[in-house]
C-alpha cells in the first residue's frame, strides 16, 4: 500500500534537515559475504533457520531488487565504501576480481568514503571484519604499519580479516598491526611454492577450498587466528565497541567472513541445519547478527539505530554451495546464476533496512537499489548534500527505506561481474548483457571448486532458453535482453524480440564506456 501520508512527509523533510531526533541516528551496516538471494529465511529458504534476521525484515523493510555493485567481492567492497561503480575505478580502468595478497590499498585515500561522511557529522567509526582492499601502496610487503589502509579512509578502528577466509595471511589485523606480532618473528611472505611456511588450522575437506599458507614467521599471530573462532572473534570484537561508545553518534561496518568458503563454523553451529556445513554456516550468520541486536540493547541505542543487512554478491556454487542444492537448499532462489556472474544470482542480493518508528515494520520494496546507493543515502540521513564528484553514482534511497515513493528512485544502472566483457546495462524492467553467457565461474566437473554458467542451471534446476542440459544450445545469440518484470529468474532470452530496445541500450552502455576510456586517457567526458 502506498505511503503518502502527512507523517512521512514531515519524516522526510526532518531527515533532510538532519534534525530527526536531538542526536543523529547510529548506523550498523552488516555485509554479509556470498550470501545468495534464497539464503534467508525471509526470502524463502526452508532447509535453515534465520530467525533473527528474519526478525529484522519483520519489523523492518525487505527489498527485492536490491543489488550489489558487483557479482565480485572486492570491487562490490569498492563500490559500497566509495558510492562509484567499480568500473570506474583506477582512471577507468576498474577493479574486476579478487585483490590479491600483495595488493596496495585500491581506494585513494583522497576519495570521498561512507565513512568519511559520517565522520563530516562527528560520527565515531569502525570497520570489522573482511577488508580485502589491500593495504599500503605500491606491493604490499605486509611489514607494519600497514598503511595506508582503513584508518586513512575515515575509519577510527579496524579490526579484522586482512583479506579473505580462504586465503593467507592467516592472522588477524588491528587498526595497522598484526595481532600477535612480533619484531623478532616477523610476517614474511614467501610465495606458493615455499615449503617453509607457518601452519595454520586444519579443516576437514567438506569445508570447501582454502588456499595453502604462504607466509613464514609471525608464529604467534597465527596461532591467535583459528578458523572456527572467526566468526566468534569478529562478533565479540564488534559488540565491545557498541558498548563501549560515548555520547557520540557511532557508525559500523561489519563485513563478515560468512558464508565465504572455507566453511568453518564454530562447534555449536556444526550439523545444525539440513543444509549441510553451508546452511550451518549461515546459522552462525544469523547468531552474530543476533548478538549485534542484543549489544544495541544493551548500550540502550537500539531505538536510535538504523540497521542495514545485505551481501557483497550472490552465492557461489563451490563444494560447499553444492551439497546444499544437493541437499534442496536453493542459495540463490530461482535466480539464474551464481557469484561472478552477470545473471541476476549474482548480484541480486538480500537487503533489509531496520529503524524502529522509522521505518515500516514488515513492509516490502520493490525499488531498484545498488549498494553505491548507501554513500548519498547516508549523507541525506546526516543531513548533508554531497557535491556531484561526492556523490559519483550514487542515488539517496532515504525516502524508499522510511516511505514507499511512487517514483521509481533510480531508472538505470551499470552492473558488473569477473569479466568486462559482460558489464551490463539495467533500465527499468530490461537488462542488457553485450555477451553470451554470465562471464563467471565456468566450473562444471565434480573435482572442480568453482562452478558457474550453463553447468549450474543443470546443478539446480533454473532454466534459460539459450540453454539445454547445462551446456548452450547451437545459435545461441551473440548476446541477452530480459524483462525483469515479467521473467525475474531470465529464463527467456528476448533480444531477438526486441531490436529497437536492444539498440537504445547497446548505445546508453556504449556512451558509458566511451567515457571510461576517454577517463583513462586523461580527458574529459
Amino acid at each position: 500500500m502506498k505511503k503518502t501520508t502527512r507523517y512521512l512527509t514531515s519524516l522526510l523533510t526532518l531527515l533532510a534537515a538532519g534534525s530527526l531526533t536531538a542526536k543523529q541516528p547510529n548506523v550498523v551496516l552488516i555485509f554479509a559475504d556470498d550470501l545468495g538471494y534464497g539464503d534467508l529465511g525471509c526470502y524463502g529458504a526452508t532447509k535453515l533457520k534465520t530467525p533473527h534476521i528474519d526478525k529484522l525484515a519483520a519489523e523492518g523493510k525487505r527489498f527485492t531488487d536490491a543489488h550489489s555493485a558487483s557479482a565480485v567481492c572486492t570491487p562490490s567492497r569498492y563500490g559500497l565504501l566509495t558510492g562509484q561503480y567499480p568500473s570506474r575505478a583506477h582512471g577507468g580502468k576498474g577493479i574486476w576480481g579478487p585483490a590479491p595478497i600483495e595488493s596496495p590499498l585500491l581506494i585513494d585515500t583522497e576519495q570521498q568514503t561512507i565513512a568519511d561522511v559520517f565522520k563530516q557529522k562527528g560520527y565515531d567509526t569502525a570497520a570489522f571484519g573482511k577488508w580485502h582492499l589491500g593495504f599500503g601502496k605500491g606491493k604490499n610487503n605486509w611489514q607494519v604499519p600497514l598503511r595506508p589502509g582503513p584508518q586513512d579512509l575515515g575509519f577510527d578502528y579496524y579490526f579484522g580479516m586482512p583479506v579473505v577466509n580462504s586465503a593467507p595471511p592467516y592472522v588477524f589485523v588491528e587498526n595497522d598491526q598484526v595481532v600477535g606480532g612480533d619484531p623478532n618473528d616477523p610476517l614474511v611472505y614467501v610465495g606458493r611454492k615455499a615449503k617453509n611456511v607457518t601452519p595454520i588450522t586444519p579443516i576437514p575437506e567438506e569445508a570447501a577450498q582454502r588456499t595453502p599458507n604462504m607466509f613464514s614467521g609471525a608464529v604467534e599471530a597465527h596461532k591467535q587466528f583459528n578458523d572456527f573462532e572467526v566468526g566468534t572473534k569478529l562478533t565479540e570484537k564488534a559488540t565491545e565497541w557498541i558498548k563501549s561508545r560515548g555520547e557520540n553518534p557511532f557508525f559500523m561496518y561489519f563485513a563478515t567472513t560468512n558464508v565465504h568458503h572455507p566453511f568453518t563454523p564454530a562447534k555449536r553451529f556444526q550439523n545444525s541445519s539440513e543444509a549441510g556445513v553451508y546452511g550451518d554456516f549461515v546459522h552462525e550468520l544469523d547468531w552474530i547478527v543476533s548478538e549485534i541486536m542484543k549489544s544495541l540493547e544493551a548500550a540502550g541505542v537500539a531505538e536510535n539505530t538504523l540497521v542495514i543487512f545485505t551481501s557483497d554478491n550472490g552465492g557461489m556454487f563451490n563444494l560447499g554451495g553444492r551439497v546444499a542444492a544437493d541437499k534442496g537448499h536453493k542459495i540463490n532462489g530461482d535466480l539464474l546464476g551464481s557469484k561472478f556472474g552477470i545473471w541476476e544470482g549474482g548480484h541480486r542480493v538480500p537487503f533489509i533496512a531496520w529503524w524502529p518508528g522509522k521505518i515500516e515494520a514488515g513492509s516490502v520494496s520493490g525499488q531498484l537499489m545498488n549498494s553505491v546507493d548507501l554513500k548519498a543515502t547516508f549523507a541525506a540521513l546526516t543531513g548533508q548534500t554531497l557535491s556531484a564528484e561526492e556523490q559519483n553514482d550514487s542515488i539517496n534511497m532515504l525516502p524508499a527505506f522510511v516511505g514507499d515513493p511512487e517514483q521509481t528512485l533510480r531508472g538505470d544502472m551499470i552492473v558488473t561481474c569477473r569479466k568486462p566483457s559482460h558489464t551490463a546495462l539495467r533500465k527499468g524492467k530490461w537488462m542488457y548483457i553485450p555477451a553470451k553467457g554470465d562471464g563467471g565461474f565456468t566450473g562444471s566437473k565434480p573435482g572442480q571448486h568453482a562452478w558457474g554458467g550453463p553447468a549450474v542451471t543443470k546443478l539446480v534446476n533454473t532454466p534459460n532458453s539459450d540453454i539445454e542440459n547445462g551446456r548452450f544450445k547451437k545459435g545461441t545469440p551473440a548476446a541477452q535482453l530480459y524483462d525483469l518484470e515479467a521473467d525475474p529468474n531470465q529464463t527467456q532470452n528476448i533480444i531477438r524480440q526486441h531490436p529497437e530496445v536492444v539498440q537504445q541500450m547497446k548505445q546508453q552502455l556504449a556512451e558509458y564506456q566511451s567515457g571510461l576510456v576517454q577517463k583513462r586517457r586523461g580527458k574529459k567526458k
